[in-house]
């Protein structure tokens, strides 16, 4: 079996969610016999074609010149090579441009298309791009053999709205046992002294929310956000906040320094809205961090009653000046690392795609 995953920047992972899934999903893959090519933008560090037995096609991305659509393209170029190579199946990863592309993909290879979130709602994008959005998500819907939720709620919308054999496949992480906090003298923080967001910088993530609320309560443990500053957004932000307070740490990917920042804080702040299941969250509760999330089902579906939720930064001020009890958290967190145990582990995750690879197939 050869499968080809599109739709990511690349692994290693050095963006997002999309890529550590990927990289995830692809090494384990490997790990069972399994033949995977991973397609990945030119100007991703990894020059390789080949990473931990995943084979890396390189296509040109000129997303840094022409913005969304430099990925209009690069979508393109990846389904034309696609075309060209002989695949059992093309795992598309979103939907967000590769919709124009759909009717380019070969018609004697099953396609199937992880829809991520509702990118449509995300407050990011003006009037326009939101109705390119859901016209996208829709060709790329119809056009798809199968469709991937990998939260409850996104495969109940899916079901709802396009009558698609549409399958419920969560994300996974592996657990963490003994992170290094030596890590944190990075930043001159100490464990349990400081609160922590993750995240892409953009409104839809509730990063303002955040900083307003860590501010608003008075509290003197620093919040330390850790991602990239470079759009508009995130230079907004560290322009109107940055201080002893606030401070932005930029782009950090190596993971066991993420797992130690996760394991050490205080307060993990996990703002996500715009749907699915993202591997940030995943992360943090098998870190053992205390997880105050942004009020919503996707959230709510995966964290239950084992967080605290804010709807507004005066959530926040208010939770950091009146804390809940120790046992209270110790019990969350215990049952957030269990549920990675048996729900969000990297095997069961690679035994759910290879069931699902197989029936595909089979179908």
């Amino acid at each position: 079996m050869h499968i080809a995953i599109l739709g990511c920047r690349g692994i290693p992972n050095r963006y997002g969610g999309f890529e550590q899934f990927a990289s995830y999903l692809a090494e384990e893959l490997v790990s069972r016999g399994i033949k995977v090519t991973v397609y990945c933008s030119h100007f991703h560090p990894e020059k390789s074609t080949e990473f931990r037995g995943i084979r890396r096609v390189m296509i040109f991305d000129p997303e840094k010149w022409l913005g969304n659509a430099g990925q209009i393209i690069y979508d393109l170029l990846c389904i034309l090579d696609a075309r060209k190579r002989n695949y059992d199946i093309i795992y598309q990863l979103g939907y967000t441009s590769c919709g124009l592309w759909q009717w380019l993909l070969p018609t004697n290879t099953p396609v199937v298309s992880n829809m991520d979130g509702l990118e449509w709602s995300r407050a990011k994008y003006g009037f326009f791009a939101k109705g390119f959005l859901r016209w996208s998500e829709r060709k790329v819907a119809l056009r798809s053999g199968w469709l991937v939720a990998d939260a409850m709620p996104i495969q109940q919308y899916l079901d709802n709205t396009y009558q698609k054999k549409t399958i419920f496949l969560s994300y996974a992480t592996p657990a963490v046992h003994q992170p290094d906090l030596a890590y944190l003298e990075n930043w001159q923080v100490k464990p349990g002294r400081y609160c922590l967001v993750i995240a892409r910088l953009q409104p839809d993530n509730h990063i303002e929310e955040a900083i307003q609320g860590v501010l608003q309560s008075r509290t003197d443990l620093p919040l330390l956000i850790v991602g990239n500053t470079a759009s508009s957004y995130g230079k907004k932000l560290k322009r109107q906040y940055a201080s002893r307070t606030i401070q932005f740490l930029g782009s950090i990917f190596e993971k066991e320094v993420l797992d130690a920042l996760r394991a050490g804080s205080a307060w993990y702040f996990h703002g996500h809205s715009a749907g699915g299941t993202n591997p940030s969250l995943l992360e943090a509760m098998a870190a053992a961090g205390k997880i105050v999330a942004h009020d919503n089902p996707f959230n709510r579906s995966i964290l239950k009653k084992n967080a605290q939720y804010f709807t507004s930064s005066h959530d926040i001020g208010d939770l950091l000046q009146n804390p809940e009890p120790e046992e209270i958290w110790e019990n969350r967190i215990q049952k957030n690392r269990e549920s990675i145990l048996k729900d969000y582990s990297l095997d069961r995750l690679t035994n759910s795609y290879l069931a699902f690879f197989q029936k595909v197939l089979s179908s």
